[in-house]
């Protein structure tokens, strides 16, 4: 039986760990069946089929992956951003409410079909800019039922074909209201928040912030502690602000992924690498707080994969587009086109726990991107023009509606 339909003519950038570096394959085409890619390959030996789309030369990419969001919330906090404008830091603005406080009452008090219709908005613009994939984060309610609706609302987002949803939950920060009792909070996450969540299988990993201001390194210590009992891979908002020595408990939790990481030992690197645990890279924070850029130089060289993701929250980094965090990552940052290409690809799904998900290879789900382009530095060169750019986006071998063409 052929497939259902065949793209020719392309520059098919794999991702393909089989293959070397980015995988391309000049002249290529991908065969897909029932929403799964088949065979990859040189279009002079592609199968027939029963549709076959000609890319006419483009690059054909696989769907991006945004492996760190924030998503779900109410609110905005453009005031912030005029007083970072102005030289105020993010701590300084915590200390005067503003932060992920300011984000707690607009959640709190929005119905869940408000809060369902802003994230199906949001995930809009992501898919309108090639993102596929999306991991979404709760902590914007910060008391157990609250969070428990949060994780609710993103599963009722996720019941949309595209993009994929991917749901984390995140112990984010003791609520003020809860600073008398620290301790209890503490134990609230870990005892009822966390179970409930694993018995419900209402998130695919439990995220927490250690850093200043957030969880101290006991703290997380036990609340990871509790995720792995309840049978949830861990990963951790780390070294944002100041290096707790988060990133090697996460080493020894086999976490998923360590974020941000402006602030890191050698040792911290060197037990990230031994352990396989992914930095995930958010410049678009790293730059509006203007923060150190962590040691990618030094990750590079211990041999720790790097993802790059939108951070996208209220806050910091108000954005729903891959391709511009690319730019910040190949410029800012000095990663290179082919590391920030796996960064919102193969290493971004390994950093969700998706072993092959980010790549064009046979068995795997066809979410692929056709790009208006055939140079794969275009995308990021290009930035803020990544929805002109894109011919159209697949999911599940299904061409997507918010493509643009």
């Amino acid at each position: 039986m052929n497939p259902d339909l065949v793209i020719r003519n392309a520059r098919v950038l794999t991702c393909d760990p089989s293959r070397f570096g980015l995988g391309m394959v000049d002249r290529g085409a991908i065969a897909i069946r029932a929403g799964v890619i088949e065979w990859v390959g040189p279009d002079a030996d592609r199968p027939g089929a029963t549709r076959v789309v000609d890319a006419g030369g483009r690059l054909v990419t696989p769907g991006l992956v945004d492996c760190h969001t924030h998503a779900i919330f109410a609110g905005d906090r453009a005031n912030e951003f005029a007083m970072r404008a102005a030289g105020k830091t993010y701590l300084e603005i915590a200390a005067a409410g503003g932060g992920i406080g300011a984000t707690l009452g607009p959640t709190r008090a929005a119905t869940d079909e408000t809060l369902v219709a802003l994230l199906l908005a949001r995930l809009d613009l992501a898919l309108a800019a090639g993102t596929t994939t999306m991991e979404i984060k709760s902590g914007y309610d910060l008391t157990v039922a609250g969070e428990l609706r949060l994780l609710r609302c993103i599963a009722a987002a996720g019941r949309r074909p595209a993009p994929r949803i991917v749901p984390t939950l995140l112990a984010h920060l003791v609520p003020p209201e809860r600073k008398a009792d620290r301790s209890a909070y503490i134990i609230e996450l870990r005892d009822q928040l966390i179970p409930q969540v694993a018995t419900d299988k209402l998130a695919a990993s439990v995220d927490i912030y250690c850093d200043e201001g957030a969880f101290t390194l006991a703290e997380t210590r036990s609340i990871l502690g509790a995720a792995k009992i309840a049978g949830l891979p861990v990963r951790g908002h780390v070294g944002q602000f100041t290096d707790l020595g988060a990133a090697e408990l996460l080493a020894d939790l086999a976490a998923l992924s360590a974020d941000h990481l402006e602030q890191i030992t050698d040792r911290g690197i060197e037990q990230l690498a031994s352990a396989g645990v992914v930095a995930v890279m958010l410049p678009g924070a790293c730059v509006q707080l203007r923060l150190p850029v962590p040691p990618v130089e030094k990750l590079r060289a211990a041999g720790v994969l790097m993802a790059i993701a939108s951070d996208l929250n209220p806050g910091s980094s108000y954005c729903e587009q891959l391709p511009l965090q690319m730019w910040l990552a190949t410029t800012h940052y000095g990663m290179t086109v082919e590391e920030a290409w796996l960064g919102v690809t193969r290493h971004a799904a390994k950093a969700l726990g998706l072993p092959t998900g980010g790549t064009l290879q046979a068995d795997v789900q066809a979410d692929l991107i056709v790009w208006a382009c055939d140079d794969p530095a275009t995308v990021p060169y290009r930035y803020g023009a990544a929805s002109s750019l894109i011919e159209s986006v697949y999911v599940g071998g299904v061409r997507c509606g918010m493509a643009v063409s």
